[in-house]
């Protein structure tokens, strides 16, 4: 597979969009690093994610979606869950809440819960909207290597295994978002 790095154009954008709901991988830049993105609902495309990057099917991988809102048919938000949103949302904050049953096993490794992620980064952002899926991207980088904050890291590492890359430019945090573990009575900083 030839793996193609594109500028986040309108076209690319659509492209990408495209591509994650016929089920294939998408790089794509987020505030904290670049994360490999599959519909989270496609259980192969999920699969494929675990395939790329050579990681163990019992590491869950973070839900990224665009709003609040578009986590509801995913997961049970608690108030407190829902205050952080309000507070933290869109950013670096990834909240583990109980996941409902749409969420494919696949995705959170059969646990009863779901991460869920709202990045900031306008390409991302664009990406979610457009595609209208929930959004299943760990770092996109081959499992146990550090994480890719260019989109030339990614290609480097993943080339041949996912046929686009957004260039969104230098991620600006450089490390993986904050878990917030929101399924017990205290929120606990994982």
């Amino acid at each position: 597979m030839e793996t193609q790095i594109l500028a986040p154009t309108e076209e690319a954008v659509a492209l990408a969009a495209r591509i994650l709901r016929e089920g294939g991988l998408v790089g794509l830049p987020t505030e904290t690093v670049y994360g490999l993105g599959a519909n989270a609902l496609d259980e192969a495309a999920v699969r494929a994610i675990f395939a790329a990057k050579g990681r163990p099917a019992d590491n869950p991988l973070i839900v990224h979606v665009p709003a609040p809102e578009d986590a509801v048919p995913l997961c049970h938000i608690s108030p407190a869950a829902r205050a952080l949103m309000e507070r933290f949302c869109p950013g670096p904050l990834t909240l583990l809440m109980p996941k409902k049953p749409c969420v494919p096993d696949v995705v959170n490794a059969g646990l009863p819960s779901v991460a869920v992620r709202i990045p900031s980064h306008p390409v991302a952002q664009r990406v979610l909207r457009a595609c209208g899926v929930p959004v299943a991207a760990p770092s996109a980088n081959t499992s146990g290597k550090p994480s890719p904050t260019t989109a030339l890291h990614v290609y480097h590492d993943l080339k041949g295994k996912l046929p686009l890359i957004l260039d969104g430019g230098e991620c600006q945090v450089g490390l993986e978002s904050t878990v917030v573990d929101m399924t017990g009575d205290i929120p606990t900083v994982l």
